[in-house]
């Protein structure tokens, strides 16, 4: 029995299952370096596998088995664990459009942009599960917001600014939970627990296009037996994943039925055009055929030039644009002619189409490594993202108790979280109270509602918000925003009551008279949505001499010791001056005094508000209402009185304590 290496050095088991084969890899991070300890493959007896997804798992078991098999024999050691990737050409892409109708006093800030977000992708992933043919579940794996609007127009940056209207197109990528389920399954059948998993164009990233190259705009293209799958770097990020239904196996394709081949036969043929120059064949009939390697590529040129429009018209949707480098990887991009056509189709020097193969990964060193070629990449990207993060690329946590998994394509926050659940978005903003319209003197004015209690968010029961980063685990509680008040206003909020000035030294309330739809009322009475208030106000000279009855061509009048005229205005705690002070007096005295029947007997008080309220008795009587002594007794013309109720001449009121 070999020593088990594993005790030596600890080392990560990947496993790259192809449309094709099966790839296994052992491999450590030392000194600096990947280094590949051990490699096997093995290849699909039947097809298993279409398209990158499993279709016949039992028969992916018995392949990934042998593999993990052999490993474990030269390594010496049992094999528990081990790393994945889930096929890239799995991945949908949807783009929706969320737009909202916002407050214009406030401005725009994080939690909006953030709430519209989520609302963006729970919509992209219902809209991507009614599109599908069958019931479907999605992970979504990363967004990216491309326009954002404030009424109707294109703007750069939401935040700060104010408006009436927002919104966001964003472009969600989303990967069936049937591919990440199914690897799951095969994994569990041959022992193995997956304790780290990604994508394959992540992983073939990683080592084909290095972190210090992802500034440039680079499309890497793994061109496999079924799909094309396409990922584009720019500014330091993958920015986007794309995928083509054309690849290697629409060449084998043509290549057997150009020369009478078997799907097998011509497959092996396909893989020899880029060896040799000469290919000597024999078809099904039992013909044996030499031709010269240029000659097939002739035959089979439509079909590679229909794969590469395929990927180029891909490029140019997911990009914009031709990007500064095209990389292929991939069994199939060794197919002579193809990076030259597909320069050519993107108007790019040739130079700048290139295959990368193993030997062009920085920091690699192998000891037994079974593929050599483009075909290579991937597994050695999914050993190289292992190694760099033994995190799981699966975070489960609970948002109000509702188990989650969530694929850490980045660092994950709460709001990717809440993306995922039932947890309506608009909810995270606090609504306002309904508004109502009520009309000032002929005038509109709205009265708007109170602002509500904003949504609040606890990640493992400390409060957070909608940026906290989140890890394996969290429990997440969210408690929706409380809407606000409607507005319920009363006539004293709309119009100051208590305004004041002074005539010929007197205090009179500058507002006389409050109609509300055409009858008086006093300040405490409650609006509603399109009521008519009409005010009898002290606010010119003009309106004062109406009140008082006044000839305004025969008397002078100043305004805090100023002279004024007719149209003069007159504000709150103006000191107006009358000549003829007597007749002012007189005026005052006539226009201001009420008559009404106290506890039976005639009380004659001063009207220095209009209208009068029940309250206001107290001014004008000996009464303690702080002293209890008995039962209080107020009645108002033989009612029980209503504090705020007006009051007018010859009104019955009693007082009393019984």
């Amino acid at each position: 029995m070999k020593t088990n290496e594993l005790d030596k050095n600890p080392v990560i088991f990947a496993l790259d299952i192809g449309t094709r084969s099966v790839v296994g890899l052992l491999g450590s991070h030392e000194n600096g370096k990947i280094k590949v300890k051990h490699s096997a493959i093995e290849f699909h007896q039947t097809r298993a596998m279409y398209d990158g997804q499993i279709h016949d798992i039992e028969g992916v078991v018995q392949v990934a088995r042998k593999v993990k098999e052999k490993l474990e024999e030269k390594a010496g050691c049992q094999l528990k664990e081990v790393a994945i990737a889930a096929a890239g050409r799995a991945l949908k892409t949807c783009r929706v459009q969320v737009e909202k109708t916002i407050d214009e006093a406030k401005p725009i800030d994080k939690h909006l942009v953030n709430t519209l977000e989520i609302e963006a992708l729970q919509r992209a992933q219902m809209q991507l599960e009614e599109e599908a043919s069958e019931l479907t579940d999605y992970f979504c794996i990363g967004h990216t917001i491309v326009n954002s609007y404030l009424n109707d127009g294109l703007i750069t940056n939401l935040l700060g600014h104010r408006g009436n209207k927002v919104k966001i197109d964003v472009l969600a990528t989303f990967l069936p939970h049937l591919v990440v389920d199914s690897l799951h399954t095969v994994m569990s059948k041959i022992g193995l627990e997956v304790s780290y998993m990604t994508l394959e164009p992540i992983a073939a990233i990683e080592v084909a296009v290095p972190q210090n190259l992802r500034l440039l705009n680079i499309a890497l293209v793994d061109i496999g037996a079924g799909t094309s799958d396409i990922a584009i770097t720019k500014d330091g990020t993958i920015v986007a994943y794309g995928m083509t239904s054309t690849a290697g196996d629409e060449i084998t394709e043509a290549i057997a039925k150009s020369y009478l081949l078997d799907f097998d036969k011509a497959e092996g043929l396909k893989c020899n055009l880029c060896k040799e120059d000469m290919q000597k064949f024999t078809d099904i009939i039992g013909l044996t055929h030499e031709v010269k390697t240029d000659d097939i590529l002739k035959e089979i040129r439509g079909p590679v030039e229909a794969i590469a429009k395929d990927i180029c018209d891909n490029i140019i949707s997911q990009n914009g644009k031709a990007p500064s480098v095209v990389f292929l990887i991939g069994g199939g991009s060794q197919l002579p002619s193809l990076p030259e056509i597909i320069a050519e189709m993107l108007d790019m020097p040739s130079e700048r189409v290139n295959v990368r193969g193993v030997k062009m990964i920085q920091n690699l060193e192998s000891n037994d490594f079974t593929i050599e070629g483009p075909d290579g990449i991937t597994p050695i990207g999914i050993l190289a993202k292992a190694i760099e993060s033994r995190l799981n690329d699966f975070l489960e946590i609970t948002v109000n108790n509702q188990k989650l998994k969530l694929f850490q394509s980045k660092q994950l926050k709460v709001s990717d979280g809440l993306a995922l659940t039932g947890f309506n978005p608009r909810d995270l903003i606090p609504k306002r109270g309904k508004s109502i319209t009520v009309y000032v003197n002929g005038k509109e004015k709205m009265v708007s509602g109170e602002y509500g209690e904003v949504a609040e968010i606890f990640v493992n029961n400390k409060k957070a918000n909608l940026d906290e980063v989140i890890r394996n685990e969290d429990d997440i509680t969210i408690i929706a925003a409380k809407a606000g008040k409607d507005a319920a206003p009363k006539i004293s909020d709309i119009i100051n009551m208590e305004k004041e000035i002074k005539v010929n030294g007197n205090n009179i309330r500058q507002v006389q008279e409050v109609k509300l739809n055409g009858v008086v009322v006093d300040g405490n009475k409650s609006l509603k949505n399109g009521d008519k208030i009409e005010t009898l106000e002290i606010n010119s000279v003009t309106a004062l001499c109406d009140f008082y009855k006044l000839d305004i061509t025969r008397k002078k009048i100043s305004i805090n010791g100023i002279a004024a005229t007719g149209d003069e205005k007159i504000n709150s705690r103006d000191a107006i001056m009358i000549e003829d002070e007597k007749e002012v007096k007189d005026s005052f005295n006539k226009d201001n005094t009420m008559e009404i029947i106290f506890n039976g007997s005639p009380l004659k008080i001063n009207r220095n508000k209009s209208p009068m309220i029940f309250v206001d008795i107290f001014n004008y009587i000996d009464f303690d209402r702080n002293k209890v002594n008995g039962k209080l007794i107020l009645k108002h013309n033989g009612e029980p009185a209503n504090y705020t109720a007006p009051i007018k001449s010859g009104d019955e009121i009693i007082v009393k304590w019984e």
